[in-house]
């Protein structure tokens, strides 16, 4: 029995012991000016941010965000060496990652992956009701690459943080729903 929920090329069936406490932590995003982008994934999107470490010496901040509910936000620890270890032991946060300076510089702007050439896409945050999710989100001025009835794919939403990121807005069981009314 394959350790894999489905099929494709490449897969691997037997990982190195090694791997087996691995876990993925975090995805980065250099940002341009912290207060835009923290406004962005704290009111907007509602994440907490759970920790921020100054590097003088280098000249940038780290900001690991994550979506918590209240009770993953009590057990966090207070202590922020405690902290440092739960942030990095933690699943999915977003880390943004800010160089001094950048902010300001009007011209400056990051590569976000999706103009020429095309690399990183986007992130991904669920939510319970995408439509009143983008009702709230065009309320509140954020711009749209795609809302949930444009395109081919329904019920699939992208947004874009101010440095141009793509956030794509997904509600968990939507495929389902629609895969089902098609059955």
């Amino acid at each position: 029995m394959s350790r894999h929920f489905e099929q494709a090329p490449g897969l691997c069936e037997q990982p190195d012991t090694a791997t087996a406490a691995f876990r993925f932590t975090q995805t980065m995003l250099r940002i341009k000016a912290p207060e835009p982008s923290l406004d962005f994934y704290t009111r907007v999107l509602g994440m907490r941010l759970v920790r921020k470490l100054d590097f003088p010496e280098m000249s940038f901040t780290l900001f690991f965000l994550g979506c918590l509910d209240d009770q993953t936000a009590q057990a966090i620890p207070r202590d922020a060496h405690a902290r440092s270890t739960w942030t990095f032991g933690r699943e999915a946060l977003l880390e943004l990652t800010h160089n001094w300076g950048t902010e300001d510089d009007a011209g400056f702007s990051y590569h976000n992956g999706n103009q020429e050439p095309r690399g990183f896409g986007h992130i991904g945050i669920t939510v319970p009701d995408i439509y009143a999710a983008c009702e709230r989100f065009e309320k509140l001025g954020v711009k749209f690459v795609k809302k949930p009835d444009e395109g081919k794919m329904r019920g699939v939403a992208f947004i874009q943080d101010p440095d141009g990121y793509w956030v794509e807005i997904i509600q968990a069981d939507m495929m389902e729903k629609q895969a089902r009314q098609q059955d």
